[in-house]
């Protein structure tokens, strides 16, 4: 589990980043790249980071079910996501 201090920082960026989508747009469709480096650095998209949803890790996040591959294997062999079964041949 990963600190929740990680996890609140990452929801304050999607909210600086959903808050100037439209600013960032309108700037990048004029190409003026001078205003639109004043705005804030967690405005960028580029700066969000996809984290499980359960866990809030970071790392070998499977981007379909939104949890990390450590997640998602409990509960796939726990049967709690429809249509994954484990495979054997």
């Amino acid at each position: 589990m990963s600190k929740v201090s990680w996890i609140e920082r990452n929801k304050r960026k999607r909210e600086t980043v959903q808050k100037y989508a439209a600013l960032r747009a309108e700037l990048k469709a004029k190409k003026d790249y001078a205003a639109l480096s004043q705005l804030p650095r967690d405005a960028s998209p580029i700066r969000l980071v996809n984290r499980c949803k359960i866990t809030g890790r970071r790392r070998a996040h499977l981007r379909k079910f939104g949890v990390s591959r450590l997640t998602f294997r409990e509960l796939a062999l726990n049967g709690l996501i429809p249509g994954v079964t484990k495979a054997s041949w």
